[in-house]
């Protein structure tokens, strides 16, 4: 039985493929458009996945889009009419494309499908599941656990903002769900906007920011005294309640009434471009302690409706990696799986897995140890035959390996010295984490290569902080955890024996020195407060990833390295060797290592397009 699923028109397109329940194929357009977050038809990503699974359309036994577009309208026009005459300015802007577009969705989808070589007159089951179930469908099937709770959390699908469920064999039930325009994730998205950051690809920059907050400082008592007395009920269980006066994305066409939040907080809603200061490090802190108590309030009625040992997540919050290690570190439940791909891609993975166990009844079998994302490398791969040809085409200069054991030595020797290198190998990461198929590489013990990596590489905010790949069987000698985190979903603190102490005025510097202090001996990938957001490797799931590593470690004593997503600010993470060659010539990498190539970019032909990619990529 082979199923498509897709997600499309808001925003992270995706397409994904199973067959009897095994995951085949999964990708998000964004990676072969390059428009970041591109939420158009994702014709790209399916026709990847079918070429993948060696079919076409019409041998499809479903093809199901990952929410009800109908039970969205009907939430639209309720919340309009129940705000009214409040918002019509928004509500002139929406209905028009609603009327013309996606209240026809399944017309639409059916166009798209036949650009593709869809036979309408096959009439291949056309399915479409809730936003939340697609979700929990996600977290749950691919999960090792018999039984699980699901939590989700998000913006909103349809009316659902979260939802708790049981999932038990193939069956997933619906206990209970928060509904909008109730909603942790838009809470924390309002928080984004106010601090100068962009809704809906901003989160992570947020949840990045909040540790430069002080929290011996009485400012951060103060803003969650306002946030939990003026703008959010949060509840025993977990559930929100936001004061709409304060709010303007139910009908309006921002997240928050500005003066309004700026007479509440004392400060003018940050620009994008605009300085950090104390303040908007203090308020960044405030929202996400509130988040993970949120989180961790939820998690707990999760496991009194359920009585579950297991938990399974999904929806754009499970993102947030620092409450994902709060709400480990809580102990309410024996595991937890977060999907790799927790936002809107991942519920194109969801509907078709929904689909394949709900709808079509299908048992579900679990033959794998740790989950059935196959580390989540689920996307185009390539051949020496494609990167020769990238090379030819821009008569680059190489190096190639016969011997991959003595490549990986010498990419281990080149990060030792300080060189920054593009990595890419494999098949390319299913969703926003780059994890050893699409990365830029570098030494955690140099003190300048945060510095380097944002300001010179990827031209980003220079507080932003970066992740470490580590040998998942040396994790505890380096972290404060010895369990697994393949998907960089979890933050733990750096091993005690690791730092440095701070000075007695760490508390009164600036950001920027703050930023540059050396915390631990792996000054670059230890963040403001000593944590890190781990991504565990493994041999079985990513083996090319787990040499390099481990020559690092035999050439160092270290068996941690640098891991970035391969791209600059604003761009998606490169998918095909010329996407990686481009970027490697358009920053200032040193070295790129494609399959068995290595270029040297100080023997690399001069890079004569003029292109600018601060003008091509919109700066997320």
């Amino acid at each position: 039985m082979k199923i498509l699923g897709i997600s499309a028109f808001y925003h992270d397109s995706a397409a994904a493929l199973i067959d009897n329940g095994e995951i085949v194929a999964a990708a998000q357009e964004e990676r072969f458009t390059r428009k970041k977050h591109d939420p158009g038809f994702p014709s790209n990503a399916v026709a990847f996945c079918l070429e993948y699974g060696g079919l076409s359309l019409n041998e499809l036994d479903a093809i199901v889009f990952y929410d009800k577009p109908l039970l969205k309208f009907e939430r639209l026009l309720e919340t309009y009419y129940a705000f009214a005459p409040k918002g019509v300015r928004s509500f002139l802007t929406a209905m028009p494309v609603w009327i013309k577009e996606k209240m026809f969705l399944k017309r639409l989808i059916n166009e798209e499908l036949v650009k593709l070589g869809y036979d309408k007159k096959k009439k291949v089951k056309m399915l479409f599941p809730e936003h939340h179930l697609s979700h929990a469908a996600s977290a749950f099937y691919p999960s090792p656990f018999e039984k699980s709770a699901i939590l989700t959390i998000d913006g909103v699908g349809e009316w659902a903002t979260a939802s708790i469920c049981l999932g038990e064999g193939k069956d997933i039930s619906i206990l209970k769900e928060l509904r909008f325009p109730h909603s942790l994730g838009l809470l924390y998205s309002a928080f984004t906007y106010f601090l100068g950051f962009r809704v809906n690809s901003g989160e992570y920059k947020l949840m990045g920011l909040a540790p430069y907050g002080d929290p011996n400082s009485p400012d951060i008592k103060k803003y969650e005294d306002i946030i939990l007395k003026e703008l959010v009920d949060l509840k025993e269980d977990g559930s929100v309640w936001l004061d709409q006066e304060y709010f303007d994305y139910a009908t309006g066409l921002k997240m928050v009434n500005e003066d309004k939040w700026e007479a509440l907080f004392g400060f003018k809603t940050r620009k994008p471009e605009d300085p950090l200061e104390a303040i908007h490090c203090n308020l960044g802190l405030a929202i996400q302690n509130i988040t993970e108590e949120a989180v961790i309030r939820m998690a707990k009625e999760a496991k009194r409706l359920t009585g579950a040992d297991y938990l399974c997540m999904a929806g754009g919050v499970a993102l947030n990696c620092v409450s994902n290690g709060k709400l480990q570190k809580a102990n309410i439940f024996k595991d937890i799986f977060i999907q790799p791909a927790a936002g809107d891609a991942g519920g194109a993975l969801g509907a078709a897995q929904a689909a394949y166990h709900i709808y079509f009844q299908q048992e579900r079998n679990i033959t794998w140890k740790a989950d059935a994302m196959r580390g989540s490398y689920l996307g185009p791969t390539f051949s020496d035959l494609d990167v020769a040809l990238t090379a030819k085409k821009y008569k680059a200069v190489y190096t190639y390996y016969d011997n991959f054991g003595e490549l990986a030595d010498e990419a281990a020797k080149l990060l030792s010295e300080g060189n920054v290198v593009g990595w890419v190998q494999g098949r390319m990461e299913f969703g926003p984490r780059a994890l050893g198929g699409r990365s830029i590489l570098g030494d955690p013990r140099n003190a300048e290569m945060q510095k380097k990596l944002n300001l010179k590489i990827k031209y980003r905010e220079s507080f932003r902080p970066f992740a470490p790949s580590v040998l998942s069987e040396d994790c505890s000698d380096y972290f404060d955890y010895d369990g697994i985190s393949p998907y960089m979903l979890l933050v733990h603190p750096v091993a005690e024996r690791r730092r440095k102490d701070v000075p007695a005025n760490y508390s009164s510097m600036d950001l920027r020195e703050k930023l540059y202090f050396e915390r631990s001996d792996l000054p670059s990938i230890t963040h403001i407060d000593y944590s890190a957001r781990i991504q565990t490797v493994h041999k079985e799931t990513n083996p090319r990833y787990y040499d390099l590593i481990n020559s690092f470690k035999a050439l160092t004593g270290y068996a941690v390295i640098v891991n970035t997503s391969f791209n600059v600010r604003g761009e998606p993470i490169v998918c095909t060797p010329n996407d990686s060659y481009r970027c490697f010539m358009r920053t200032e990498m040193d070295y790129l290592v494609v399959g068995n190539f290595i270029f040297n970019k100080k023997l690399q032909p001069e890079w004569l397009e003029k292109d600018n990619w601060k003008e091509e990529f919109v700066l997320d």
